[in-house]
């Protein structure tokens, strides 16, 4: 137990979203890619491929770091991975056959310059670079806890406070101390981190985030999604496995369990929206997984309709299983625009509300006089749905027929997705006829709990030992939630009310 000397104040560091009031996604956390081994400068350019095949999982920055014998070649940007890291020069600026990637969108910290990763330390056994995706559920708690001990820190991102626990922890080898770290932490992770002489690779003891273990020639190589192996020519070896820290060196790959065996949670919402349809997450096809969504919506809501049509892009797959399954046909009713960067400057209101026809246009030519179905893989607020709705009714729909390809989201997160707090999600503050009026559609469906499970291969939820981390849908939260325990007991807590917390 951690011994209190004194009250502790509530977190002074927040978590800040930078969202347009307007955007109705649920935003993806980041990606992370590392190699070790291969040919001499190559790293950093090998790493750049595979972050640019993981660009879904965050466009606001990246960074890389690349190690060279024993000297870091760090640089970080604002912007996409293709911008930063696109020019034939990389190798000349980050030289080195290992390097480790991020990249992001913001789930803890804020848009800043300095909370891009991975995140740089010297530590007095050298230097060492980490890359983080997910969310520490007990951040806060630790940040406060390490600056009131003296810790001095850079970023106000979670991923650094993994950088102190592993600089103070006393064990002499660097992968002690990074087990170290870890044991402190809570929530969801997949951690790559490269020192002059290893890459650690590390997966949080339910699996909740994805990541995977391929080889390239001689080298070894860790991503969050198996898309990112493709990209880069490598063959994928197997999924790091919950609770299990990989050490890659010059001696080969070493398997370390240090911590309790426990049973699988990853996370679902990797098969909902996340992860590219052509990765295989935990052994299942994303895209196999979103057409049985698909298949299974149809099942539990059909409809008589003229035409089944996508929200594109992740809405694509389960479109074309809804539409096998019901035989209605499936068509293209929505374009969208992949050309529509996020410094586009809409300067008024009115302009705001157009955004949604120049992210997606209608095609009249499918829609016109037809009794649509429109499948979108979920809905948060529905802000943007409505818009769809509208712009769908506008191109001359005689029916709009508005089917989700997961069930009702009722519960934020807080493992690495940036999700509204539940007073803002649609489905947990209105009835279903409700949600049908607001949305201005003829007829609203969700796929259930059992269906999703089912799409994945199982028979239902074992409601006694869930085999997903769920809560956005459930309530049923995999992990204790720290940080908000303290947040919501008041500003200040007591030595004994917060031993309590952490001891629990």
């Amino acid at each position: 137990m951690i011994k209190l000397d004194h009250a502790i104040s509530a977190p002074v560091v927040h978590r800040e979203h930078h969202r347009d009031a307007d955007d109705d996604r649920p935003r993806l956390e980041c990606g992370v890619c590392g190699v070790w081994g291969g040919e001499k400068d190559e790293g950093s350019s090998i790493v750049a491929l595979g972050l640019h095949a993981l660009q879904h999982r965050g466009q606001e920055a990246c960074g890389i770091a690349s190690v060279n014998v024993d000297r870091f070649h760090t640089e970080r940007h604002m912007g996409h991975v293709g911008e930063a890291f696109g020019g034939s020069d990389l190798p000349k600026r980050m030289p080195g056959h290992a390097a480790v990637g991020h990249t992001r969108y913001s789930t803890a910290g804020g848009s800043f310059l300095r909370n891009i990763q991975p995140m740089f330390a010297d530590l007095d056994t050298g230097g060492i670079a980490i890359a983080h995706n997910g969310n520490l559920t007990n951040f806060l708690f630790l940040r406060n806890q390490l600056v009131a001990e003296g810790s001095i820190f850079q970023s106000t991102s979670d991923s650094e406070v993994i950088l102190h626990l592993i600089a103070r922890s006393r064990k002499a080898r660097i992968v002690d101390r990074f087990i170290d770290a870890l044991a402190r932490i809570e929530g969801g992770y997949a951690l790559v981190a490269q020192t002059p002489k290893k890459m650690i690779g590390a997966r949080d003891p339910l699996g909740i985030r994805p990541l995977v273990l391929g080889k390239l020639g001689t080298a070894h190589v860790l991503a969050s999604e198996t898309c990112a192996l493709d990209q880069i020519g490598a063959t994928f070896l197997r999924d790091v496995e919950h609770g299990e820290v990989v050490v890659i060196d010059e001696d080969g790959l070493t398997s370390l369990k240090p911590f309790p065996a426990r049973a699988a949670r990853p996370c679902l919402f990797e098969y909902v929206y996340f992860s590219r349809p052509d990765s295989v997450v935990n052994g299942r096809s994303v895209y196999g997984v979103r057409k049985r969504m698909g298949h299974g919506l149809a099942q539990e809501h059909p409809i008589q309709a003229d035409v089944v049509v996508p929200v594109p892009d992740s809405g694509v797959p389960a479109a074309l299983g809804y539409a096998h399954e019901s035989g209605i046909p499936y068509e293209m009713g929505i374009i969208r625009s992949h050309y529509l960067g996020r410094t586009f400057i809409q300067p008024s209101q009115g302009a705001r509300q157009l955004g949604v026809r120049m992210k997606h246009s209608p095609n009249r030519s499918v829609l016109e006089g037809k009794r649509v179905v429109l499948i979108d893989d979920s809905i948060v607020r529905g802000t943007t749905s409505v818009k769809l709705v509208r712009a769908v009714r506008a191109a001359g729909a005689s029916e709009v027929h508005l089917r989700s390809a997961s069930p009702p989201i009722l519960w934020p997160d807080f493992y690495g997705i940036d999700m509204p707090e539940r007073d803002q999600l649609i489905a947990a503050n209105k009835t279903m006829e409700e949600m049908r009026a607001f949305l201005e559609v003829d007829s609203l469906g969700f796929l259930s709990v059992e269906g999703l499970y089912r799409a994945m291969g199982e028979t239902g939820r074992d409601a006694s030992a869930p085999q997903f981390t769920d809560h956005y849908f459930t309530g049923d939260y995999p992990t204790r939630l720290l940080d908000r325990e303290i947040e919501e007991g008041g500003r200040e807590l007591t030595n004994r009310q917060l031993s309590l917390l952490v001891s629990a």
